[in-house]
């Protein structure tokens, strides 16, 4: 079974050679890409947070194979989801761009995470992975995709499940990144989000799980993305990560959004 687009020009443009063209534009940076165990990465509409995101990719040398870990928008399916894997053949589609899905992979991660489902219905109409795919196929024209949809979970569920995947990615053959989907505060005035963000960009940048997950539930922080940036942030650690650099961030705001009601946009790497 393929995933339709669902996003594509409302968040993103609808036409292929307009997808082609925008995502290359927007992964663009002097850095020299180099490898990182993982990353953070905004993902709403590309007129906001692609250029933020665009630049994080173009400093990352992307493997082959991707897991991108989402937020639960819609409501929809189990709390811990993987797109399923059944039909061998099964891809992500995008204007002029099939993604295919990791079926080893996504086998490795069932049997590791008992909590985790496969599932299609959290992925249908979730709009955090797939605004991200143009732009990591930009940096790797062999992608391989294995996606993962959040709802709520407490701590130790995290921890749980952010073992899980460094165990299917310690025994993988080749490297995997991993990629945390998430925007930061939601509505607030500008100013305010930006201070509200340096609360919860304080622990992400230490590469805290705990911090960041306590941090965003004491202070009330509508970082939608704070669930897979900690179960992110676990599994980086357990593969050896010991630092995180805070690449850029932004609000709607300095894309021409209303001052008035912003959303911040945080682009972060976690390195060994």
């Amino acid at each position: 079974m393929h995933r339709q687009p669902a996003v594509a020009g409302t968040f993103y443009p609808r036409s292929a050679a307009a997808v082609a063209a925008e995502a290359a534009a927007l992964v663009t940076g002097s850095a020299l890409p180099s490898p990182a165990i993982a990353v953070v990465s905004p993902h709403a509409g590309w007129m906001y947070s692609g250029a933020l995101a665009g630049r994080l990719f173009a400093g990352v040398a992307v493997p082959e194979r991707v897991l991108v870990i989402a937020p639960n928008h819609t409501g929809n399916g189990p709390r811990v989801s993987v797109w399923s894997a059944d039909d061998a053949a099964s891809t992500w589609q995008l204007p002029g761009l099939d993604v295919p899905i990791d079926a080893p992979f996504v086998a490795s991660l069932l049997a590791e995470a008992p909590a985790l489902r496969a599932d299609r219905d959290a992925h249908e109409d979730e709009h955090a992975i797939e605004v991200l795919l143009p732009l990591i196929a930009v940096r790797q024209p062999k992608l391989r995709l294995a996606a993962i949809v959040l709802g709520g979970l407490s701590f130790k569920e995290c921890e749980a499940l952010g073992a899980a995947i460094a165990r299917a990615v310690q025994r993988a053959e080749g490297p995997t990144l991993i990629v945390a989907s998430s925007d930061m505060s939601h509505y607030l005035q500008d100013a305010e989000a930006r201070a509200v963000d340096r609360l919860a960009l304080a622990p992400l940048g230490a590469a805290d799980p705990r911090g960041l997950y306590d941090t965003v539930r004491a202070h009330g922080i509508t970082m939608c993305g704070y669930i897979p940036a900690t179960v992110a942030l676990i599994a980086a650690r357990a593969l050896g990560a010991t630092r995180a650099t805070v690449v850029g961030y932004a609000t709607s705001a300095d894309a021409g959004g209303d001052r008035g009601r912003v959303v911040g946009y945080a682009a972060v790497r976690i390195d060994a």
